[in-house]
């Protein structure tokens, strides 16, 4: 074993000690899901951004940069549109989602807070929202496995499969001990992590090629094509379709639920503002990194700086293009520590997706058609049997090697963007909102956004999120215009705009 997986063993090894310490802190749902709602500025803004990014960040995202040079320029317009989307989801959700969720009968999960806050009385608005949370993070966390995969592959050595089981293994073993509070924790640090090691490997890059100018050089070699800020079609012009599908990206924050959940478990709502700070600078800083280093990686590839093994490895797959570089050019112990920020990017997600889904099946399903009274022991049990459950389905859509984690994770980003953005956005500005409004909007822009996915060719080619966020806006406003609201929601969506809490 190199000294690289050595580094990474003992990571792996603190991860699951951070587990086993936080095991007996989870004595209710609330302490497992949300972590007692105790989360400070730094936590919060950390936690959220990195359980946001994933392996996406050091994999999918660069892997398209790589791609010179329509590739760089999706990327670039896809940096930018989250860039906008986190900042827009902190500035105008976070504040009075934490409120809302906590005025509406002290909600812990997103479909619970539907249900009280449009006073739900069959279930129905709580189940779909649970049944949408589940189908799309199954294939969000088989992303966040494809990534893990292809990681362990690459430094043990090993095939596809093997990795994909040692990643699933380490992520489920601590998401699965220590809940909330574990997680929020292990994400801080890891989201620390990853700020220093997005800075490290651009700059070692560039001291390797000798600067700038040879940088500009090597890649003027590489091909004909000019690079351009926009998308071009075939025939020159700007590409409308790939420019409004990489920046409607940031429409996707606004309906993330392990996302939205970091604002929920906010200690009080006047953290916020200097969490939305530090939470910004994280997110302008690595996205901008994740773009550059697929650019350079270009250009280190082509310069002929990178071994034989690295080379094939990257015309295959993409994707793998930051383990390529990080293997070529750090230490034993600096490279096994950018090796464990990959896994910190991977296990940052996948463990808050899985906690969220087990929140939906126990909190939204389980519990919402049991009529038995259940311990909490009992409830925060079968939380952590959903989670081995939900990760075992997600690995087995991830067993195929040639998986993208870019791909993967469009789909289920667009698909809760669309299902849950403007149901948050709306229950939360418009006291005119109703139930069935609610119910409108959750079905036609998750249903939307999965059909859409699934049609090819002309208008189709535009990114599912986008026509499925509008249509489920009409749909809210249509709908609530047609159905009556109660005196009683008004009144309380008004104590939330007040509440100082």
């Amino acid at each position: 074993m190199s000294v690289q997986a050595i580094v990474l063993v003992f990571y792996m090894v603190g991860m699951l000690a951070l587990g086993f310490y936080n095991y007996r802190k989870n004595k209710n749902l609330s302490d497992y899901f949300l972590g007692g709602r105790n989360l400070g500025p730094w936590q919060s803004a950390m936690s959220a951004q990195a359980s946001d990014m994933s392996g996406w960040l050091l994999l999918g995202l660069p892997g398209l940069a790589f791609a010179l040079y329509m590739g760089t320029t999706e990327a670039i317009w896809t940096a930018l549109g989250l860039a906008i989307g986190t900042y827009l989801n902190w500035l105008l959700v976070a504040k009075r989602l934490r409120k809302h969720t906590q005025i509406a009968g002290n909600a812990i999960t997103l479909p619970v807070y539907f249900e009280n806050r449009f006073r739900d009385t069959t279930k129905l608005l709580r189940s779909i929202s649970a049944i949408f949370i589940l189908v799309f993070f199954l294939v969000y966390t088989s992303a966040q496995f494809v990534a893990a995969a292809k990681l362990f592959a690459t430094l043990f050595t090993a095939n596809y499969t093997t990795g994909l089981f040692i990643g699933c293994f380490t992520i489920v073993g601590y998401t699965f001990l220590g809940g909330f509070s574990a997680v929020c924790t292990m994400d801080t640090i890891q989201g620390i992590f990853l700020f220093l090691a997005m800075l490290l490997v651009p700059i070692t890059i560039l001291n390797s090629m000798g600067g700038i100018g040879e940088v500009t050089t090597t890649l003027a070699g590489v091909t004909t094509e000019v690079f351009s800020w926009f998308p071009k079609t075939p025939e020159g012009g700007i590409s409308l379709i790939l420019l409004v599908s990489a920046f409607g990206w940031g429409f996707g924050y606004f309906g993330q639920p392990h996302i939205l959940a970091r604002f929920m478990a906010v200690k009080s709502s006047k953290e916020i503002k200097p969490a939305r700070i530090i939470a910004m600078v994280w997110v302008i800083t690595t996205l901008a990194t994740a773009v550059i280093i697929g650019v350079l990686g270009s250009a280190y590839l082509s310069g002929g700086f990178m071994s034989p093994e690295a080379t094939a490895s990257v015309t295959v797959d993409n994707e793998k293009i930051f383990l390529a570089l990080v293997q070529n050019l750090m230490g034993p112990v600096i490279g096994g520590l950018l090796m464990a920020a990959v896994l910190a990017a991977i296990s940052s997600t996948a463990d808050s997706q899985l906690l969220v889904t087990a929140s939906s099946v126990t909190e939204d399903l389980f519990m919402a058609f049991n009529k038995k009274q259940i311990s909490d022991k009992a409830l925060v049990l079968v939380s952590r049997g959903t989670v081995i459950v939900v990760s075992l389905i997600a690995v087995l859509l991830a067993l195929n090697p040639e998986s993208s984690v870019f791909r993967l994770v469009a789909f289920a980003w667009g698909g809760f963007g669309a299902a849950f953005g403007p149901c948050i956005l709306f229950s939360l500005y418009w006291k005119r909102m109703t139930l069935w409004g609610a119910f409108a909007g959750i079905l036609s822009g998750g249903v939307v956004s999965i059909v859409w996915h699934n049609l090819k060719g002309g208008i189709f080619e535009v990114y599912e999120i986008v026509p499925a966020f509008i249509i489920s806006c009409l749909a809210i406003i249509i709908v609530s215009m047609k159905t009556k609201v109660s005196q009683e929601i008004q009144e309380e969506f008004d104590r939330a705009q007040v509440a100082d809490i």
